[in-house]
C-alpha cells in the first residue's frame, strides 16, 4: 500500500511530465492519477475584416450639450484628452480666449501619439467640456467655440 506522501509525489512528478495520467497496480489495489491539463484547441487562420467608420455615441454626450451656443470642437479621435503640452506649462486655451485660426486647442493622445487639434476658424472659447487627462471618444465634443 502507499502513502499519501508517496502518492503526492507521483501526482507532482506527472505534472512535471507531458504524462496525461499514470496507473499502478499490485496485488491489493490499483491506482490511477490523471493530470488535469487544459485543452490545446487549433483554430484556423484569423480573418481581418475593416470595420465601418465611427459615429458618435448618442449616449456619450450629455443633453445639455446640445442646447449650447457656437460651434461645437469635437475630437477626431479615441484618445486621452490634454489641455496642455505638459503637465507643468499652462493650458492652450481658456474659456473666454481669443483663438486664431491654426491655434493649437488641445492634444488627443491616441497610441502613445500626441495628437494636437488646431482651430480651423477664429473665435472665442465659450465652453470646455471635458476634464484634463479625461478620456475621449470619436466626435466627442470637447469645447465650443462662438
Amino acid at each position: 500500500m502507499y502513502s499519501v506522501e508517496e502518492i503526492m509525489t507521483l501526482m507532482d512528478k506527472l505534472a512535471q511530465t507531458e504524462l496525461d495520467s499514470v496507473q499502478i497496480k499490485d496485488q491489493d489495489m490499483s491506482l490511477t492519477i490523471k493530470a488535469k491539463r487544459p485543452r490545446v484547441v487549433e483554430i484556423g487562420a484569423v480573418q481581418t475584416v475593416a470595420a465601418a467608420p465611427c459615429e458618435p455615441a448618442a449616449e456619450t454626450q450629455p443633453k445639455q450639450e446640445k442646447e449650447e451656443s457656437g460651434k461645437p470642437v469635437k475630437s477626431p479621435i479615441v484618445g486621452t484628452f490634454y489641455e496642455a503640452p505638459s503637465p507643468d506649462k499652462p493650458p492652450f486655451v481658456k474659456v473666454g480666449q481669443q483663438v486664431r485660426k491654426g491655434d493649437v486647442l488641445f492634444i488627443i493622445e491616441s497610441m502613445k501619439l500626441m495628437n494636437e487639434v488646431i482651430s480651423e476658424a477664429d473665435g472665442v472659447i465659450s465652453k470646455i467640456c471635458v476634464e484634463n487627462n479625461s478620456p475621449v471618444e470619436y466626435g466627442q465634443v470637447i469645447m465650443y467655440m462662438e
